[in-house]
């Protein structure tokens, strides 16, 4: 990996991003020393600037960064490395530096909606009256969407099968809810096959 130093004054700024949720965890500064530390170690290690020494994120907490990927950008000058934290990132207590906005997108958002909804018992929504009637009737309705989600597919109406794909999605995270599995397990297991 061809890092420029230089540009910033021996330093560079890293992007920290959680390997599973891709949420930014933070922004710290690395010197050659500390990228060299980082990469002999696996634990993530910074330049600080205010104590001008290299500091091992997690060295008095114990919420080490652990490395996972890292990826320099087209100027060769930033760091942008996937991490898995142990504990929070940041010193406040918080997952993230800049809060605890879920980094995941929009799945995560609808199957806490559907979690909302259903802890709720709102009696006036679809999804309470479909997890309501308990795990045959959630796993029926997962079968009907797939079902017309193949017929869908044979035809050329692609706004249909996209309406139909989405129904499925929706109903297989009730479903999960149903079966206490949240969806990041299932994510989890799709990374772990892709690294085989």
């Amino acid at each position: 990996m061809n890092i420029d130093f230089n540009k910033g004054q021996g330093l560079v700024p890293v992007i920290i991003q959680d390997e599973l949720t891709l949420q930014v965890l933070m922004l710290g500064y690395m010197n050659e020393e500390a990228y060299k530390k980082t990469m002999d170690e696996g634990k993530i290690c910074f330049f600080s600037r205010s104590k001008n020494r290299l500091w091992t994120k997690g060295e008095t907490s114990g919420n080490f960064l652990f490395v996972k990927n890292i990826e320099v950008d087209c100027d060769n000058d930033t760091l942008l490395i996937k991490a898995t934290p142990k504990g929070p990132t940041c010193h406040t207590g918080t997952t993230s530096c800049f809060g605890n906005a879920s980094g995941q997108g929009f799945l995560y958002v609808l199957e806490n909606i559907i979690k909302e909804r259903i802890d709720n018992k709102n009696e006036n929504s679809y999804t309470y009256k479909i997890f309501s009637k308990g795990i045959n009737k959630m796993a029926q309705k997962v079968g009907e969407e797939a079902v017309e989600v193949v017929i869908e597919s044979k035809d050329n109406n692609d706004n249909l099968f996209i309406n139909e794909v989405a129904d499925l999605i929706y109903h297989l995270l009730i479903l999960l809810k149903g079966k206490k599995i949240p969806f990041i397990t299932v994510e989890q297991l799709l990374m772990q096959r892709n690294e085989k």
